[in-house]
């Protein structure tokens, strides 16, 4: 895996440029995907440490995207922080059911995404 990469998976290029700048002043690369299959061949060849993902894209939603990235041997152990504008405990629990390790309602606040997105990176690092 890919160290320092972390892939955006978003269909609103406000939102990943905006993750891209919060994402790179904390010292990580990032890639963004305006839609699923682009992120599911980003992963494939670029093999990044975490992925986030939205819940609602074009071509194949995040929940998807999740299942697909658990079930590469390759990118499997990579953690995975989906984000939504959608928070009902339903939602939540379809996002990790699907294989997210966390998740996170719209509208973001940089820096608890990012502590976030490390703590999850830490954790599948870990093992734990």
């Amino acid at each position: 895996m890919n160290q320092n990469l972390i892939l955006i998976a978003d269909d609103d290029a406000d939102v990943r440029d905006m993750l891209t700048v919060s994402l790179e002043a904390a010292g990580y690369r990032a890639l963004g995907a305006k839609d699923g299959h682009t992120a599911a061949r980003i992963l494939t060849v670029a093999k990044p440490i975490g992925m986030i993902t939205d819940v609602r894209m074009p071509a194949m939603n995040g929940m998807e995207l999740c299942q697909l990235a658990r079930s590469t041997p390759a990118i499997r152990d990579m953690a995975i922080l989906m984000v939504s504008g959608n928070s009902h405990a339903y939602d939540v629990d379809a996002g990790l059911i699907s294989g997210a390790d966390g998740y996170l309602p719209k509208p973001l606040a940089p820096k608890q995404l990012v502590t976030e997105l490390q703590s999850l990176i830490s954790r599948r690092h870990l093992g734990v």
